[in-house]
């Protein structure tokens, strides 16, 4: 019996010397707004994509116009931490080479959009004057390394940003090819063949994707990423890491072969062993995650067909040590704390409520300007959560009087005062610029989200936190599967209604509706919503209502995902 043959991807990676493929070239020729199909796979791994506006495809087809070619950066920020000048640098790069706003993704990294091909090369120059980077932000490789912010918590999230950095930098490839192509690095003349210590010749069979969290808050959704390190605090000291493996979200519409997968826990390492915790784990998907078939290649399917005890073998032989027994933890909820906070040195923090992730200006929310001027006097730093808002942080009390006063100017303070439905909610960019969404979701699950408050109103839970995200395609990248209220683009106007994951993140929905119209999605759940406030039990979150009510059942990893169960009678 013959071998499968490899991905196309593999062969890109191995021609691509260490990633440089032809993208030089490619951005210094103009007569195009686009570059070849290999070169489009290899800039992911320098953090950005291309696209075109899908909003005017079929006028430019009309036409016999190019697609409206632009690019992605997704500015890679370890912990989702960023200075004021660092603010103001996205905010400067976002109005002279994108489109005039910032995207704060759901992995705390910065996204600029419509970058036209001749200002790829200064828009990253200018993230590198701002002591910034998008190198592996995409591709192949580790991505962000995403950190619980929450301040109330800041002793053991300094420990826990500390390491974050330390992986991040521990797993960034190591080839000059960003540097060459974007900073006009030196080309080092050598006989001698470059190395890439960790990932070798061809990286990894897909992408990686690490996060930390703190207890209680598991505001980064450990379960849903590949490997993640859960900090065990006792007798008010961090004393190590939990380690989970195995979660991920992505799936493929009619392919049960593919789902979403809840990462297991599977030890408790040291904090001076976690980096080589994560490089060993890296290591062992290099080794032997599926490189045949990209849609069957992340570290979930890996541990799902070998098993999660053949893994724990596995990393035991490349650590050269076995991990402890894990360390009990509890996880309440996954969402932001919103507000003013005073943290235990008698700085501030304040939580805003971000939209989507979207910060613009609109002539009744000039948000994205007033953010500017805080950032022009602030003397702490930006956070971004794992839920797309931003925490202004360590505010002086100096300077908390000045800030309050630019935040009524520019009509942002209240900017939580919306119900908890809203503030518990995500959604994907979707259209009009990623080239795999076959619905809308950021531009739609606001108004979705209006419709239902009428209903949350009626019934008194205005202020009950339920989960709710939406994705235009089944990527996954707003994590919607774990998520109590879940919508799946599946065409356009049409979704898979998912219901039942849990509030903190801890279990998978199960597929309720498919292919739901959007604009009934409010008579769908409304009387649901009206059964919730009547036989609720005290304290009981709705996604876990949802189940021991029979809506849905719960689900079990794999295939079982797909599986549809209707309303009770």
């Amino acid at each position: 019996m013959s071998e499968k043959k490899l991905s196309a991807n593999e062969g890109i990676k191995t021609r691509s010397h260490y990633l440089r493929g032809t993208i030089a070239e490619g951005i210094a020729d103009l007569s195009t707004g686009s570059l070849s199909e290999d070169d489009q796979q290899l800039l992911k791994f320098h953090g950005s994509y291309q696209q075109d506006d899908r909003d005017l495809r079929p006028n430019r087809r009309k036409h016999r116009l190019e697609k409206a070619y632009s690019f992605m950066i997704r500015i890679r920020l370890p912990g989702g931490v960023a200075t004021p000048a660092q603010w103001l640098a996205t905010d400067d790069m976002a109005e002279h080479y994108a489109n005039g706003t910032i995207k704060l993704t759901t992995r705390q990294a910065f996204q600029l959009h419509g970058i036209i091909k001749s200002n790829l090369k200064r828009t990253i120059q200018a993230m590198d004057k701002a002591a910034m980077d998008s190198i592996a932000a995409c591709g192949d490789v580790n991505r962000n390394v995403m950190v619980n912010p929450n301040p109330y918590l800041s002793f053991v999230h300094a420990e826990t940003l500390k390491k974050a950095h330390e992986v991040s930098n521990h797993l960034t490839p190591k080839t000059r090819a960003y540097h060459e192509i974007w900073l006009d690095g030196e080309k080092v003349q050598s006989t001698e063949e470059e190395i890439e210590p960790i990932y070798g010749k061809t990286y990894l069979p897909r992408k990686f994707k690490i996060t930390f969290a703190v207890p209680p808050s598991n505001d980064v959704d450990i379960y849903a990423n590949d490997l993640s390190f859960i900090a065990i605090v006792e007798h008010d000291k961090l004393v190590g890491y939990n380690v989970a493996v195995g979660g991920g979200m992505g799936m493929t519409h009619g392919n049960e072969e593919t789902f979403p997968r809840l990462a297991d826990v599977i030890g408790f390492c040291t904090p001076d062993q976690v980096v080589d915790v994560a490089e060993k784990v890296v290591l062992v998907q290099r080794d032997y995650g599926d490189r045949t078939d990209r849609k069957h290649s992340r570290l979930k399917y890996t541990i799902q067909d070998r098993g999660v005890e053949w893994f724990k073998t596995e990393l035991d032989k490349y650590l050269g040590y076995h991990l402890a027994p894990a360390r009990s933890f509890v996880f309440e909820d996954n969402g932001d704390r919103y507000g003013w906070i005073e943290d235990a040195n008698g700085n501030f923090h304040l939580t805003l409520y971000i939209s989507g992730g979207r910060v613009l200006d609109t002539p009744s929310y000039p948000m994205r300007t007033g953010l500017r001027e805080i950032a022009k006097i602030h003397d702490g730093d930006f956070r971004l959560t794992a839920n797309q808002n931003l925490v202004i942080a360590n505010i002086s009390p100096a300077n908390r009087p000045e800030i309050e006063k630019l935040l009524e100017q520019y009509g942002i303070k209240d900017s939580h005062l919306k119900s908890a439905l809203r503030l518990n909610s995500l959604a994907c960019v979707a259209l009009p610029t990623c080239g795999l969404s076959l619905a809308e979701a950021e531009r739609y699950l606001p108004d979705v989200i209006t419709k239902l408050e009428e209903s949350l109103e009626e019934n008194g839970l205005r202020h009950d936190a339920i989960t709710i995200r939406m994705t235009g395609c089944p990527n996954g990248c707003a994590r919607p599967y774990i998520a109590e209220i879940g919508f799946v683009g599946r065409s356009p106007g049409k979704y898979n209604v998912y219901l039942g994951g849990g509030h903190a993140g801890q279990r998978l929905s199960k597929l309720y509706r498919p292919e739901f119209p959007g604009d009934e999605i409010p008579q769908l759940l409304a009387p649901i919503f009206k059964h919730y406030a009547q036989e609720r039990l005290d304290g009981e979150r709705f996604g876990d209502f949802v189940i021991r009510t029979g809506y849905v059942a719960e689900t079990k990893q794999g295939a079982d995902f797909h599986a549809n169960v209707g309303v009770p009678a």
